[in-house]
């Protein structure tokens, strides 16, 4: 599994594309600019199968609408994050933009869950920064939404945002192996060995 990077938006939100065996793969959390992410689509010749969210803040999702419209694709998320998908328009104004309210969910990531797209991923339900958030985790990586950062982690004093979910979540990842890389939803790469010795808030004790 090939994953690619692309930084959108005026939060900075990093959106994936993950591109596995004969090109197959998904989009996960186009969160904005929609044209680049289309352009980089075709560059790294990914055909997608789906939209994967992490979780439904406006910032992750600012470009559903439009890849649908043009890839006609479905979308995936947590049931418990519907509530916040649902509002994407309104919490886009109040950041002074205007996103395209995006379409129904196609269906719903659970915990556990084995998602193919020619990826072979595990759905890990990471809730705290949103009720619904989930990783993917496979092959040694792990896409992280905002769990988890390098030096940091989510917010959780936003709506419907849990702190003891939050750290729950990440224990739970330092339960998985050290070296596993993780994709975080803002800043760079960055591996669980590094932030259990060096995150203030991963440290035990």
């Amino acid at each position: 599994m090939k994953i690619y990077s692309l930084t959108v938006g005026p939060l900075q939100e990093n959106t994936y594309l993950l591109v596995g065996e004969g090109g197959r793969g998904v989009i996960v959390d186009p969160g904005d600019e929609a044209g680049r992410i289309l352009a980089e689509v075709e560059r790294v010749g990914l055909k997608p199968e789906a939209i994967l969210l992490t979780h439904a803040h406006f910032d992750h999702v600012g470009a559903v609408a439009p890849l649908v419209a043009t890839l006609g694709l479905p979308v995936y998320l947590h049931r418990a994050d519907l509530p916040l998908y649902q509002r994407t328009r309104e919490s886009g104004q109040r950041w002074g933009m205007e996103l395209p309210q995006p379409p129904e969910p196609s269906g719903w990531l659970e915990e556990g869950q084995r998602l193919d797209f020619g990826l072979g991923l595990e759905v890990l339900h990471l809730p705290g920064h949103a009720p619904g958030h989930v990783g993917f985790y496979g092959h040694g990586q792990l896409v992280s939404g905002d769990v988890l950062f390098r030096g940091g982690i989510g917010r959780y004093d936003l709506p419907l945002s849990d702190p003891h979910d939050l750290f729950a979540s990440l224990q739970r990842l330092l339960t998985l192996p050290p070296q596993t890389v993780v994709h975080p939803g803002h800043g760079p790469a960055t591996t669980l060995e590094a932030e259990a010795r060096s995150n203030p808030y991963l440290q035990q004790g």
